[in-house]
């Protein structure tokens, strides 16, 4: 039994698939195969159920799987410590978030203050992001929604009015605040269910006992203004966007709700190390997001 076998056998039951694990660790299928079938025949049971060709992991590979994940962990832990101690290298980062278009400035200034990291970014589904964590394939998740989970902890670093935006020329144009009522109607830009805008959509709207109207939806929040100003719908957008689109032909209008508010928050896994390269980039992610919320928006 060795580490290549326990990184092996780990890949394959994350994904359940053996193509699919030999592909994410860029071996040839046979090897995989023939390397969890020794490490079977070395522990005396079976770790996968099998219907011909699926495989499901089974009560055995699944107690072997969380010591070998907590073994794997703490040696990627060791490395990483060594690694920083020594001063070898730079490091790497990895994160996730549900768009990644509002952190191209952030990750700009890193790249420009670290240019020796290497940094791995992942659009994901706040499902997505809990396993990545739970796998550690990322340092964190950038969530506009509470991650809960297990050893999971988090930093603010934002907390922010979302504003109503509508096309110009729409008539609810000249009303500063509007209630929910008053867009029962009105067809919404949204994404799919489970990302944060369609959450605070649903939860604005039942306490009206009514569903919105969706007119459009899909999983790239980063495009929910150029429909609302073809003039597809209205959509719900945080305000730090507003200083962003402030040329963009659109209104934004102040819900008169008090929960229309979302906060974003730097998410990870409290019982890993943190290297040097990622706490680099949570302080500077924590002084972007404080820098961005104290600009001052100016009206045109």
């Amino acid at each position: 039994m060795d580490l290549l076998s326990l990184r092996y056998f780990r890949a394959v039951a994350r994904r359940e698939h053996i193509s699919r694990a030999a592909e994410e660790l860029r071996v040839a299928q046979p090897s995989v195969s023939r390397t969890i079938a020794r490490l079977e025949a070395e522990l005396g049971v079976p770790l996968f159920d099998r219907q011909g060709r699926a495989i499901r992991l089974n009560r055995y590979g699944a107690a072997f799987l969380t010591r070998v994940e907590r073994a794997l962990n703490e040696l990627d832990d060791a490395r990483r410590e060594v690694a920083d101690a020594a001063g070898l290298d730079d490091g790497s980062v990895a994160f996730a978030a549900e768009t990644l278009l509002p952190f191209t400035e952030l990750l700009a200034g890193f790249r420009a203050a670290h240019p020796g990291v290497a940094v791995r970014c992942f659009q994901s589904t706040p499902d997505a992001m809990l396993d990545q964590l739970r796998a550690r394939e990322v340092d964190f998740c950038i969530a506009s929604q509470p991650l809960s989970g297990a050893g999971l902890g988090a930093v603010r670093l934002l907390h922010e009015e979302v504003l109503l935006v509508v096309p110009t020329g729409h008539p609810l144009i000249g009303r500063d605040r509007v209630t929910v009522a008053d867009i029962a109607e009105e067809p919404f830009i949204s994404t799919r269910p489970g990302h944060w805008q369609r959450s605070l959509l649903d939860r604005l709207f039942a306490s009206t006992g009514r569903r919105p109207v969706i007119s459009c939806e899909g999983d790239e929040p980063g495009a929910t203004h150029f429909l609302v100003a073809a003039g597809l719908g209205v959509g719900l957008m945080p305000s730090l966007a507003r200083a962003d689109l402030s040329q963009a032909p659109l209104a934004w209008l102040h819900l008169d709700t008090p929960d229309c508010v979302r906060t974003l928050s730097l998410v990870r896994r409290e019982d890993g190390y943190l290297s040097a390269a990622a706490a680099r980039f949570r302080d500077m992610a924590v002084a972007h997001f404080a820098e961005r919320a104290q600009r001052p928006y100016q009206e045109k």
